[in-house]
């Protein structure tokens, strides 16, 4: 009798984990969509207040909007890293235009971004902490046999690929992709 108690209280203990740890990644992507929706809904007066200084770089302004347009659809990892370099692009060429970089919306709307693009970047690591805790737990001994019993599966890591981020974007080659 003592035994099945204490095997009742072990997958009682292993369900709950799971569950907690499932909430907490959750949790952790709800937060990062809202931040990749607070990016997308900054980039339309982003790109309206850029529009006007920089005529030279339209084909980049206009890709920008395609892809805010489809990541704002759904949420896939390739978009959003492009739509990363290609903002990154536009302060590289907000360089040539003084009288832009002068512009109190556009510094105010640049801010924005920075702090969002920092938080993001924040909540996209917790957000892989999270996974990376509950995927331990769905694989590892005991968890693995209350996780398949009960369905739990493993989750996919938010990730951008390497490129993405260790590469400055090149406004020229930007513009001839």
């Amino acid at each position: 009798m003592a035994l099945i108690a204490l095997l009742a209280l072990v997958v009682w203990f292993q369900y709950n984990k799971l569950v907690k740890l499932k909430n907490r990644a959750s949790n952790a992507w709800a937060d990062v969509e809202v931040l990749l929706k607070q990016r997308h809904d900054l980039i339309p007066n982003l790109v309206a207040t850029v529009k006007g200084y920089m005529k030279h770089e339209r084909e980049l302004l206009e890709r920008v909007t395609e892809l805010r347009s489809a990541a704002s659809s759904s949420i896939n990892p390739q978009n959003e890293a492009e739509l990363t370099r290609l903002l990154g692009a536009i302060n590289v060429a907000v360089e040539n235009y003084p009288e832009l970089k002068a512009n109190e919306e556009f510094l105010r709307l640049q801010k924005q971004l920075q702090e969002i693009e920092y938080t993001l970047r924040e909540m996209r690591r917790y957000y892989n902490a999270t996974v990376r805790d509950y995927n331990n737990a769905v694989e590892m001994f005991p968890g693995n046999l209350i996780a398949k019993t009960f369905g739990f599966k493993k989750l996919e890591f938010f990730e951008l690929p390497e490129e993405s981020e260790a590469e400055v974007p090149q406004v020229e080659r930007l513009l001839k992709d």
